[in-house]
């Protein structure tokens, strides 16, 4: 059975959650509300199978948006979990932007090891996060252990495997597609030309591995295991003529007149709502929150103090509100991916970055969890091995369009302590992450340099690209190095 999320995939998530939940916050708050307009849509829709909703949880809630939509509009108490602690942080910009006055209780956690007691919850809701786990039905079991009887799982826009697709090579999402890639998706031809959807391109060269493996029938499988009734949602895909073609005469030939077929050939979305085995418990009185947990640890009982810490009297562990958060993972977990502030990171969100800052560096810039600094054709900065397995060097940044001006693209170099540890060509702008393995060292001396250099007048400055985190890493075995974009 393989492992649901590897540590480098946790990390790689918890990286890119942190960074680009609220990373642009007028076009991210103005997604999160229309998805919430598709996903209340769904919840009135199937009110009636659903039933009571508190206590509830949404697990890879991202910023929680979907959560405040169930404490706020449908008046449920509950909890919004994600691995990134800092996405969902960014939450308060949302109680304040749309003027909420009911919060879930914000919980960084993993979906594959849920620190909630069994049976301790009404639902369930997840949202575009199953396929991110190489062993979807694991999760499925999680999920059914913390519900209650009659509980009810909501998962929903998760892809459906298409058939009718040479899967080439991965799409990026639009704003990043060349001429003749956003020609071939205006006619709906470039998904029978790509693999799995478009826009995963981006997630797989930030080091998050996508499951896309299933099709209609092995989600129908999986829920017909697990759970003893369903009601779907199936939303095909229909992107210009092409699609729309295929997909009226699939309805067309299919002998109940339903979407299963153009599903299989297009692929799509599903929308499914699952309801656990049992008859539900009799609504009560609402529990403190931490009657719903357990311990990430050793999985006991947990107690909330005076100062709304969470501690456990079984093994001593203490979990603090941290800025609105409560981080219930292991402790190893813990310690890989919230490092804080240390000598082998440099997360331009920490204050204290600049000490390990050399030469070539412009000020810090950007909001929330997208914090960055510019560089120009060259740039330096200390890291010191903390730990004595084999390190690699981990690289976030962003290469700008004007960076594409000139025709050319952007060429990247990193050297440590003098030898050069990776050559990178960037052909697309956007995101982009790179690896390397370093040599033995104490302390290594990263040297970066890029290309072609450009300026934005009136500034003056001369630019290349834009950096937000390096760091040192240990490498997982057969965790391969992200792909150059």
């Amino acid at each position: 059975m393989p492992e649901a999320q590897s540590l480098s995939v946790k990390r790689a998530s918890v990286e890119f959650h942190d960074f680009a939940s609220l990373g642009e916050p007028e076009r991210a708050i103005a997604a999160y509300a229309e998805e919430n307009e598709r996903r209340g849509y769904l919840l009135r829709k199937h009110a009636p199978f659903l039933g009571l909703l508190s206590p509830f949880l949404e697990i890879g809630a991202n910023a929680g948006h979907t959560s405040y939509l169930l404490a706020n509009e449908f008046g449920a108490d509950g909890f919004a979990l994600d691995l990134s602690a800092g996405a969902l942080r960014h939450g308060t910009a949302l109680m304040d932007r749309w003027n909420l006055s009911r919060a879930p209780v914000r919980i960084a956690g993993d979906a594959a090891n849920l620190p909630f007691r069994d049976g301790s919850l009404r639902l369930v809701a997840a949202f575009q996060m199953l396929t991110q786990f190489a062993d979807i039905e694991s999760i499925f079991v999680e999920v059914k252990r913390v519900l209650v009887p009659g509980g009810v799982f909501l998962f929903a826009e998760e892809p459906l495997r298409r058939l009718l697709s040479l899967r080439l090579y991965r799409a990026p999402y639009p704003r990043r597609m060349r001429a003749w890639e956003r020609k071939l998706d205006a006619w709906g031809l470039l998904g029978f030309l790509v693999r799995d959807v478009i826009g995963a391109a981006q997630e797989e060269s930030f080091g998050i591995r996508q499951n896309y493996r299933l099709s209609l029938k092995d989600w129908h499988r999986l829920v017909q295991k697990h759970f003893a009734a369903h009601e779907y949602e199936i939303f095909v895909s229909e992107r210009g003529w092409a699609e729309r073609m295929v997909k009226k005469l699939a309805i067309r030939l299919d002998p109940y007149g339903s979407a299963w077929r153009a599903a299989r050939l297009l692929g799509g979305t599903l929308a499914a709502f699952c309801r656990k085995a049992g008859a539900p418990p009799a609504d009560s009185p609402p529990l403190p929150f931490e009657a719903c947990l357990r311990c990430p640890d050793c999985r006991a009982a947990l107690a909330r103090d005076a100062a709304g810490t969470l501690a456990c009297r079984k093994c001593g562990g203490h979990f603090p509100n941290q800025g609105g958060v409560y981080t219930l993972l292991p402790a190893a977990e813990r310690a890989e991916l919230y490092p804080g502030d240390r000598e082998d990171l440099i997360d331009f969100s920490f204050a204290g970055h600049a000490a390990r800052l050399g030469e070539g560096w412009y000020e810090v810039e950007g909001v929330f969890g997208n914090k960055f600094r510019w560089i120009g054709p060259r740039a330096t900065v200390r890291l010191a091995r903390l730990r004595p397995e084999p390190q690699r060097l981990r690289l976030r940044g962003h290469a700008h369009e004007n960076s594409f001006a000139q025709g050319q693209p952007v060429r990247v170099e990193i050297s440590a302590n003098g030898c050069k540890v990776c050559q990178a060509v960037l052909r697309r702008p956007g995101l982009f992450v790179l690896e390397a393995d370093l040599p033995e060292a104490a302390e290594y001396r990263i040297e970066i340099c890029a290309s072609p250099s450009w300026q934005a007048p009136p500034d003056p400055r001369t630019l290349t690209v834009n950096l937000s985190m390096l760091r040192l890493i240990s490498p997982e075995q057969n965790a391969p190095i992200p792909r150059t974009p």
